[in-house]
């Protein structure tokens, strides 16, 4: 049995959809563009350097989805969507999901972004099973604040195992595991799995790459 796992953000994507709302939001007039542009590139550097404190980002993240009704949200990411997403989709990307879907007993998107802006990104990918950091939703509209573990670091380990056991499996089960990721944050998950593919690595994954013989792909050049 084989079991493919991708990151999203600078992965399968050639850019960061979290980074990317961000944008979208301050485009919109819907946040305050100094204080948001000021803190969304703070966040984002301290993701790319390892220091990220998943709890303070999801708290300043999240926070703008419980200011708007669901449907106005989702209106809004239809929009996000067609202006920032399909452009970071390459024709790489495609194909290895593609063969990935064809190929693999069981495919699934794994990633630290929450699941309201990540869901229609994997419908698009046309990848039926995503693991996310969980925004809270309660009587329909979002609190503002994350749910459950966040898909973050060992916390992807953690949510893996969850989203496993809930179909009766376990990692173990499968004689081929296979997880693709930018990011020195997801070298817990990729230390795990029998085949880790470093994707446009960040310096850090790159030289563990290295080290241990991993193959690194270009996915973000058509």
């Amino acid at each position: 049995m084989k079991l493919v796992l991708f990151d999203l953000d600078n992965t399968l994507l050639a850019g960061d959809s979290d980074y990317a709302w961000g944008l979208f939001l301050i485009e919109q007039g819907l946040v305050d563009r100094e204080q948001y542009e000021r803190e969304n590139e703070r966040f984002y550097q301290q993701y790319k350097q390892g220091t990220l404190d998943i709890h303070a980002f999801l708290d300043f993240q999240l926070r703008p989805l419980s200011e708007h009704s669901l449907e106005q949200l989702q209106s809004w990411h239809r929009q996000f969507m067609s202006q920032y997403i399909l452009p970071m989709m390459t024709l790489r990307s495609r194909a290895l999901v593609d063969n990935a879907l064809n190929d693999a007993d069981l495919v699934a998107i794994i990633t630290a972004t929450n699941r309201f802006v990540t869901a229609p990104i994997a419908e698009e990918f046309g990848v039926k099973h995503l693991i996310a950091t969980e925004a809270e939703l309660r009587d329909g509209r979002y609190t503002g604040k994350s749910e459950g573990t966040p898909c973050f670091q060992s916390g992807k380990i953690a949510r893996l195992d969850e989203w496993l056991h809930s179909m009766g499996r376990d990692l173990n089960q499968f004689e081929q595991t296979w997880f693709y990721s930018d990011s020195r944050n997801d070298l817990p998950l990729l230390e795990q799995v029998t085949h880790p593919v470093a994707v446009n690595p960040d310096a850090v994954l790159r030289q563990h790459a290295l080290t241990h013989h991993w193959p690194i792909l270009d996915l973000h050049a058509d």
